[in-house]
């Protein structure tokens, strides 16, 4: 409960930041095209959470019928859950938000990270079996002193780049 005490403050906190950008705003551009385009942001989120809810339940349903591992349809669904809830917000912040997160490169850099942090907290067995095998990329070091020569007819190899061994674990 310790880590949800700031949540009240930060929701505080991105109101008044919400309403100083639409007064902002309005001064800017007059008052009803900012109610204007803060509906059709709202509009916009509804649209994509129908869109998205449905687009993630089919992905994640094929996933399951072909017997893959159905944890990157999964967070990719809650991505494109989350921005269409951002755009829902009435703000223009949180639609900014909202839409920067509908953009490929940004969506996959989110879902990364919702990955990589979703992978910290649950076993690794588990992972394997939401995410599928962990690719991994391994390169072994050369040593900082090249070995003593040794007598006889074959010399010691010269350092060279390291070796790279790339594969999936497999628990």
């Amino acid at each position: 409960m310790r880590r949800l005490r700031w949540v009240p403050a930060a929701v505080l906190l991105v109101g008044a930041v919400e309403f100083l950008i639409f007064l902002w705003l309005a001064a800017q551009i007059g008052p009803l095209w900012a109610v204007l385009l803060v509906a059709a942001l709202s509009v916009l989120g509804i649209v994509l959470m129908r869109r998205e809810g449905m687009a993630g339940w089919r992905r994640l349903r094929a996933a399951r019928q072909g017997g893959d591992p159905r944890g990157e349809q999964a967070l990719d669904a809650v991505v494109g859950l989350a921005a269409a809830l951002l755009l829902v917000i009435p703000g223009l912040l949180t639609g900014l938000l909202g839409l920067l997160l509908l953009i490929p490169p940004v969506r996959a850099a989110v879902r990364a990270r919702a990955r990589a942090a979703t992978e910290k907290r649950i076993p690794a067995g588990t992972a394997n079996s939401v995410f599928g095998p962990r690719r991994v990329r391994v390169s072994t070091t050369t040593p900082q002193h090249p070995p003593a020569q040794q007598p006889g007819p074959n010399p010691a190899p010269a350092a060279g780049p390291p070796e790279v061994i790339e594969g999936e674990i497999v628990d």
